[in-house]
């Protein structure tokens, strides 16, 4: 059973800390995507994994097997690059056959495996080409089966799609969910993309600054997000925030939105009285059904056409700016004046600090 497992994981350079004891558990068959910002820590973090950056403290397990000190090609890891990290003198079966040559395999082995992987990817007919006549998605395939080859454990993905272009990145995608599915192994992919996260992980590791913010399944973490931070990466548009405070009777309590009076539940405000509070609501969750429980009046300032979804951007007599998502009909024109509604069950309340506000 290849499971991961981080306990109290840390990394440092020199006196600066980069990872921030990482508590994080991986289990056998799992796709597990750590994603987040540029400079949050998950490359470095998959790499320590890998084997290619030291441990500075905390214990790494692969396999129920203590690994801190095991060099990286005995970790029975393998890894894909985001630069695919061909030889460009070989040809694609050289490529994916290198690896097997060096360990002594034999003639056999070696031509059974990469045929296998070469079925697997569909690169059959690619085999004696050179990484040069090859496009970018088929040598991202040519480094997915050089890592196949070896019969990992454990795969790691470190940014594989982000040299390939928009058209490109969805097919590659689907083929590594494909793969996934096929092989079944462990597979830890990092992205700063949150699309390829939503769409590719069984489990997504939220990094901020070296620091696990979140873990949860995707939807998890798209309806029920901790804080302030995993609610405005998770989702594309993010989900709109409305920032107020407390204000109403008590058995009318609202949020005021710079004149903007929203109702709020009563629990929220018996349990934070006059409190500043961030209102998060995700943009499919606006309509203009009269009979929602909060209604907002928008200026529209611009509207992205896609076809069956439209995207309106605007914003609210308090200035605050909201994305509204909209699938009937025709949408409105910029700077047409529309008011909105949603219903309070949609709506996901935080703290000043960003910490999310739950019912006690």
């Amino acid at each position: 059973m290849a499971d991961v497992a981080l306990r109290s994981v840390r990394k440092s350079y020199g006196s600066a800390d980069t990872i921030h004891g990482i508590d994080l558990d991986i289990r056998h068959g799992e796709f597990c995507v750590f994603v987040g910002p540029s400079g949050c820590g998950k490359s470095t973090l998959l790499r320590m994994i890998a084997g290619l950056e030291t441990i500075s403290k905390g214990e790494l397990s692969i396999d129920e097997e203590v690994v801190n000190d095991v060099d990286a090609a005995d970790r029975g890891v393998a890894m894909v690059f985001q630069n695919y990290a061909l030889y460009p003198h070989m040809s694609v079966r050289e490529n994916m056959s290198f690896s097997l040559r060096i360990a002594g395999r034999s003639k056999a082995e070696i031509a059974a495996k990469v045929d296998d992987a070469a079925r697997i990817l569909q690169l059959d007919a690619l085999m004696d080409r050179k990484p040069s006549q090859l496009s970018g998605g088929q040598r991202q395939r040519v480094a997915i089966g050089r890592a196949i080859v070896r019969d990992p454990k454990v795969f790691l993905f470190d940014e594989p799609l982000s040299n390939l272009d928009a058209e490109l990145r969805v097919q590659m995608r689907v083929e590594i969910a494909r793969l996934h599915k096929t092989l079944g192994n462990t597979m830890i992919y990092v992205t700063h993309d949150q699309t390829e996260a939503m769409t590719l992980a069984d489990k997504i590791v939220v990094l901020r600054a070296g620091r696990i913010e979140q873990v949860g399944t995707p939807l998890e973490l798209y309806e029920n997000p901790d804080n302030l931070f995993v609610a405005g990466f998770i989702g594309s548009p993010k989900m709109n925030f409305l920032k107020g405070r407390l204000a109403g009777a008590p058995g009318a309590p609202v949020l005021d939105c710079g004149g903007a009076l929203l109702p709020v539940p009563a629990w929220l405000a018996e349990a934070h009285p006059g409190a500043e509070i961030v209102l998060g609501i995700r943009p499919e969750h606006f309509d203009r059904t009269p009979e929602r429980d909060a209604r907002l009046a928008v200026a529209v300032d611009v509207v992205e056409n896609l076809g069956g979804t439209s995207f309106l951007y605007g914003r609210t007599p308090g200035g605050e700016a909201v994305v509204i998502e909209r699938r009937d009909g025709t949408p409105p024109q910029a700077g047409d004046r529309l008011e909105v509604g949603f219903d309070l069950t949609d709506a996901r309340f935080f703290d000043s600090a960003g910490a999310r506000l739950r019912p006690r």
